[in-house]
């Protein structure tokens, strides 16, 4: 009897050990589950693209005779889709005439779209006209509403990724090997759509998946995190982070997927040593921030160091866990002229900090001898809608924008990006008795000595002895309203212009600065980097 119950004993437990056998890579699973030193980032891929190369095509009107009638008949079948689709008014022989018309241009649009940390939804496009036509120029031109689809799918039902439109811009300060036929619209393009991150196991495991959702959902938020599939997991970006998607990423990767305060204890002080000694290390500063809170008194630490970048990186970790303690060394290193490391204060203040500590900072900025920390300064002034910019737009076209908190005397214009001429210690007032022609002659401002008012004058491309001129102040605001407002048209009242382009003013207020008719340094912001082969 003892044989037997020995025996039954024995196949009870070979039993426990079948029904409870796990998958085939349950063991490594298992294994992953017991260890704590387990980062997500080791367990999973992510899915999310940086940029997504889209194209579309579209019509460029107002080009007086330098565009063309030639279109492949599928492409202006399309267009005559899409025209009567957008304007319910419009009619097919609306339409055709449009197209045929040497006032317009058929052109490829083209664009690669940021998807990872784009600061807003707006984006730059480059406009070709097609091969073979005989479209001579885009210079003047407006781009009609367009759509924008995944490269290579055009004729294929796809999802629209962004819609277009504006003025072409085509450079008019450096015009070496310029091409009419292409252009830009400056912060044209607009995303239409929100992308997720997806979250892709290495080794598909249901448990793993349900860990990982809820451990991004209890650091991050209900919601933040959905599992599709077995394997799968759907994570949307916090509002928080939805300017810096890029870093969003990198913290779920640097994410410890099981937490216990032993362990939290043990990695914050792990981490924070190899702060102190690695202030290079992005991975670093991130899995504090992964962490929590719980890092807080050990970054507290790390703000007397001598080491400038491990400061910095304390400081702005401990803000963008919502703690001031920091504030005062981001401040300190945004303001200190000898600090190699002033822009990035500064843009960890606007970030985390709160408006009223960032504006205070930023202003002090921008009387510093350093252009691109004034041009910083500025630009995150504009991003905090601070009252040290003035802003109005010109015509649909371009944004004039103007600082008083600044004695040096600037222009600065944008030349990729939302367009934007920007005078730095406005007002500016330009000098008595000048003449200034633009450089391809088209554009003239005269103002001969004891003068009240500066004559603007403006050639007509192709007719000569055509002009029209209208009268201006000596402030460089008004100057630049004046030549480019549109003029009253025929019935109407109120103040016109000459209808100028954002183009042609800004190589004129280059001309006028370098001739010394205005007292104030002239800078460019750099062309459009779209990552296409156009010729620039």
């Amino acid at each position: 009897m003892g044989i037997i119950k020995h025996y039954r004993l024995f196949v009870i437990m070979v039993l426990q050990v079948i029904i409870f056998l796990p998958g085939c890579n349950a063991p490594e699973n298992n294994q992953v589950r017991m260890d704590l030193n387990t980062r997500i980032g080791s367990l999973v891929d992510v899915i999310y693209p940086e940029a997504v190369s889209i194209e579309g095509y579209g019509l460029v009107g107002g080009l007086k005779g330098t565009g063309s009638m030639e279109c492949p008949s599928q492409i202006r079948n399309y267009l005559i889709r899409y025209m009567m689709k957008e304007v319910p008014n419009n009619t097919l022989s609306t339409a055709d005439k449009l197209l045929d018309s040497t006032d317009t241009a058929v052109v490829l649009i083209e664009a690669v779209m940021p998807v990872i940390d784009a600061k807003d939804r707006y984006f730059d496009v480059v406009v070709s006209a097609l091969p073979g036509t005989q479209t001579t120029s885009l210079e003047g031109g407006w781009l009609f509403p367009a759509e924008m689809k995944i490269k290579g799918s055009f004729g294929i039902t796809t999802d629209v990724l962004a819609d277009v439109e504006g003025p072409v811009f085509t450079d008019k300060i450096d015009t070496r090997n310029i091409d009419k036929r292409t252009g830009y619209i400056l912060g044209g393009g607009k995303c239409l759509t929100e992308y997720k991150v997806g979250l892709v196991l290495k080794k598909p495991d249901f448990e793993l998946t349900n860990d990982i959702r809820n451990r991004l959902n209890g650091r991050f938020g209900r919601d933040v995190a959905r599992a599709v599939l077995r394997g799968r997991i759907e994570v949307t970006v916090p509002a928080k982070y939805q300017e810096q998607k890029g870093k969003f990423i990198s913290i779920i990767r640097e994410m410890y997927l099981y937490d216990t305060p032993e362990a939290n204890r043990a990695r914050i002080d792990m981490l924070i040593r190899q702060l102190a000694i690695s202030p290079e290390s992005d991975e670093i500063e991130n899995a504090l921030e992964a962490i929590g809170n719980g890092s807080l008194a050990g970054l507290v630490s790390l703000l007397n160091e001598s080491d400038e970048r491990v400061r910095l990186r304390a400081a702005r970790c401990m803000l963008s866990l919502g703690n001031n303690t920091g504030l005062q060394t981001l401040r300190q290193i945004a303001l200190d002229r000898r600090s190699a490391y002033r822009l990035q204060a500064l843009d960890a203040l606007v970030t985390n900090a709160g408006s009223e500590a960032a504006s205070s900072v930023a202003r002090a900025m921008l009387g510093d001898e350093d252009m691109n920390i004034r041009i910083a300064a500025y630009e995150q002034l504009r991003k905090l809608d601070d009252f040290a910019v003035t802003s109005e737009i010109i015509d649909r076209s371009f944004f004039l924008e103007q600082i008083g908190r600044s004695e040096r005397k600037t222009i600065f214009v944008t030349r990729s990006g939302q367009p934007r001429i920007v005078l730095f210690g406005a007002p500016i007032y330009c000098n008595r008795d000048i003449f200034v022609q633009s450089p391809d002659g088209q554009l003239t401002i005269n103002a001969a000595a004891g003068q009240e008012n500066v004559l603007l004058i403006r050639s007509h491309p192709k007719r000569t002895g055509v002009i029209t001129q209208a009268k201006s102040s000596y402030d460089l605001g008004d100057i630049v309203r004046t030549f480019c407002m549109e003029s009253v048209t025929e019935g109407r009242t109120g103040r016109g212009g000459l209808g100028v382009s954002y183009a042609e003013i800004i190589a004129l207020l280059k001309k006028m600065s370098d001739k010394g008719a205005i007292n104030a340094e002239f800078h460019a912001g750099p062309l459009p980097k779209i990552g296409l082969n156009v010729k620039k």
